[in-house]
C-alpha cells in the first residue's frame, strides 16, 4: 500500500501539470513539500491558522458621558456634605465580656489559721526588709565619711593628685564588642516580615 502511494505521489509531482512549466518548478515544488506551512502529499492535510481580527470599538453617545460624567460630579457633592467618620481604634476599645457583672473571681477562703501564718510571715519579711535596707545605708554613710576624709588628706599632700582622683575614669566599666565577621551586610536587602495573618481592618469612607 506504501508503494503505491509513493508511485502516486510521484507521479504527480513528475506528471503533465509540471510540462508546460519551466523546470524551477519541480524545485518550488519540493519546497513547497518541505515547508512549515503546508502538509506533505503523504500527510494529512489542516487548513491554514486564521489571524484574529481587531475588536471594532463601540461607538458612544457623547451625550451619554456628558450625564454619566454630572451623576458622578453631584455623587461627589453629597460626599462632601457628609462628615467623615472617624476611624476607631480598636486598642482603646473594652470588650463587652469585660463589662459582664458576672465574670468575677471571688478569693479563695482561708482558715484562721492559715490567715495568722500568712500574716506573721508577713511582718517577719518586713522587719527583714527593714534591716537590710538599715544596713546598706550605714555602709554608704561610712564609705562616703572615709571618701572625703581621704580626698581631704590627699588635697594636703599634692593638688594635682587631687585633681586626677576627682577626674571621671573611662576604664572603670569596659566594654568590649566584636561585630559579625563571617557575614557582612548584603547591600540594599530588605528583611521579610515572616509569615502572619493579617487581621487588620479596612476602613472605607
Amino acid at each position: 500500500m506504501s508503494g503505491v502511494l509513493y508511485r502516486s505521489a510521484m507521479q504527480l509531482i513528475s506528471g503533465p501539470t509540471l510540462t508546460f512549466g519551466c523546470r524551477s518548478a519541480v524545485g518550488s515544488v519540493s519546497c513547497v513539500r518541505h515547508s512549515h506551512w503546508f502538509a506533505s502529499v503523504l500527510s494529512l492535510k489542516t487548513s491554514v491558522p486564521l489571524r484574529a481580527e481587531p475588536k471594532k470599538k463601540k461607538k458612544v453617545d457623547p451625550r451619554r458621558e456628558l450625564i454619566a460624567k454630572e451623576r458622578l460630579k453631584k455623587k461627589l457633592k453629597k460626599l462632601e456634605k457628609i462628615p467623615p467618620e472617624l476611624i476607631p481604634i480598636e486598642d482603646f476599645i473594652t470588650p463587652a465580656k469585660c463589662f459582664d457583672e458576672t465574670r468575677v473571681r471571688s478569693a479563695p477562703k482561708l482558715s484562721f489559721e492559715e490567715s495568722e501564718r500568712r500574716a506573721l510571715l508577713l511582718k517577719e519579711w518586713s522587719r527583714y526588709k527593714h534591716s537590710q535596707h538599715q544596713a546598706e545605708k550605714a555602709a554608704i554613710e561610712e564609705a562616703l565619711k572615709a571618701q572625703t576624709q581621704a580626698l581631704e588628706e590627699l588635697k594636703l599632700e599634692s593638688e594635682e593628685l587631687y585633681k586626677a582622683a576627682l577626674s571621671p575614669d573611662d576604664s572603670l566599666f569596659p566594654f568590649q564588642r566584636q561585630g559579625p565577621c563571617y557575614t557582612p551586610p548584603i547591600p540594599n536587602h530588605e528583611a521579610p516580615d515572616g509569615k502572619y495573618n493579617d487581621i487588620t481592618r479596612v476602613y472605607t469612607q
